[in-house]
């Protein structure tokens, strides 16, 4: 069972799906997890597939959410993208990550899709 904070979570989610859509977005894959961890979202931008972060906050009185995606969050990103690409002899696809910074406060949403929002990240 969900807590409320999951349940937010979950939510942002579902904004940035249909957001993204509406962006000419296809949704590939979504909460793909492996022994690296997870992503949100994988889709297709036109010829590019992107790998997104979802980060919903009520407010941004700690940070705003697309600050949330710190160093630790890229890296494991990366390892689990890779991993990903590879498990689909993919390779040698063009790729990159995206941030979906959505702020929500009741019924209203703030959504800003941050494109080629980091760069792969190695652990080193």
């Amino acid at each position: 069972m969900l807590n409320i904070r999951q349940l937010f979570g979950k939510s942002g989610e579902s904004l940035a799906l249909s957001y993204l859509k509406k962006k000419g977005y296809r949704i590939l894959e979504t909460n793909y997890r492996n022994k690296m961890g997870e992503i949100d979202i994988i889709a297709l931008d036109k010829d590019v597939i992107v790998f997104v972060e979802v980060k919903t906050r009520q407010s941004t009185f700690f940070s705003h959410p697309k600050e949330a995606v710190t160093v630790t969050k890229q890296v494991t990103m990366s390892r689990v993208a890779q991993a990903w690409l590879k498990s689909r002899n993919k390779n040698d696809s063009k790729a990159r990550f995206d941030v979906v910074a959505i702020l929500s406060d009741n019924n209203t949403h703030e959504i800003e899709l941050i494109k080629n929002a980091f760069d792969l990240r190695s652990g080193t």
